[in-house]
């Protein structure tokens, strides 16, 4: 897939693509979503061979902000952003490959809040840096513009002296959801499916709605359905995928550090799970999704 944020699986179902059931039911690769910031992208320059760092304007289409040197950081970036990549053009291990990962902290201490969450590790991290790699790059050109994005899978990183890489393992407990996704499958036949734009305004109210702190009851949409007249059936089917994402992701466990939003111990951010049918985010969207969205710490980080 191209350089693009990840989909919830509920959120890709709105314009008919009925992939996400599929994906729920096909053995996956499951790797536990850091909330980290800001994304550091490093790795080899394709364009000239030199090692780089960088954040996600690497992939910028107009403004490219391509670091090899720490003149060219000082020239991009200001502030924290400049600072971070500074210490990870010094610390970060050089590599062939593209790889995009989240800034969790500088070392010295156990407890680190990138951004939203509060990571809280067993022993105090000692390491000039922290990261948590999650994506991998690959391009058939020299151009970064065409990359395109794979997740991190049998990818041995190694800490060093001065930078710890969080790579938590994660597993999923069994349990059957053909029942609940074929009874998805025949409520889609009934649904009556929206365009890419109309899905786009459609998540945008969403979001808003999860952003005040808000039930998603069958009250709001119905109201959501008649406002913007699409089918009730529609947002009915959203809410039901959503609701077996949710029991999907109950199912699932990691030994990386504690997290917690506030004082309150949360599983993390979430998961990413891959197979063919796509990659999708699972998410607790009532609850860090609605941290997130209040949380303006490194939003326009570049």
């Amino acid at each position: 897939m191209k350089n693009t944020h990840l989909q919830h699986p509920e959120d890709s179902i709105l314009t008919g693509d009925l992939s996400a059931l599929d994906w729920f039911l096909a053995d996956s690769d499951l790797s536990v979503k850091i909330d980290g910031a800001p994304a550091i992208v490093y790795g080899t320059n394709p364009a000239n061979g030199k090692f780089f760092v960088g954040t996600k304007s690497v992939f910028n289409k107009v403004k490219i902000k391509i670091n090899q040197t720490h003149e060219e950081i000082e020239q991009n970036h200001t502030g924290a952003v400049a600072k971070i990549l500074h210490h990870s053009l010094d610390c970060l291990v050089p590599t062939t490959d593209i790889i995009q990962c989240d800034f969790i902290g500088f070392g010295g201490d156990d407890t680190f809040a990138p951004n939203t969450l509060t990571y809280v590790f067993d022993d105090i991290i000692h390491q000039d840096i922290i990261v948590a790699p999650h994506t991998i790059y690959t391009t058939d050109t020299n151009d970064l513009r065409d990359a395109v994005a794979h997740p991190l899978v049998d990818y041995d990183f190694t800490d060093t002296d001065r930078c710890k890489y969080v790579r938590p393992r994660a597993w999923q407990l069994d349990e059957d959801f053909d029942q609940i996704v074929a009874f998805a499958r025949q409520m889609s036949t009934m649904c009556d499916f929206i365009d890419a734009k109309q899905s786009r305004q459609i998540q945008q109210q969403l979001n808003s709605i999860i952003r005040a702190g808000l039930d998603i009851d069958d009250i709001t949409l119905e109201a959501l359905a008649f406002a913007n007249q699409i089918d009730l059936s529609l947002l009915r089917l959203w809410s039901l995928v959503k609701s077996i994402k949710d029991d999907m992701l109950f199912l699932m466990r990691n030994n990386g550090p504690k997290a917690f939003i506030g004082r309150k111990q949360c599983g993390g951010e979430g998961y990413v799970r891959t197979n063919e049918y796509g990659m999708f985010k699972l998410v607790n969207r009532s609850s860090f999704s609605h941290a997130n969205f209040n949380n303006t710490r490194f939003s326009c980080a570049s």
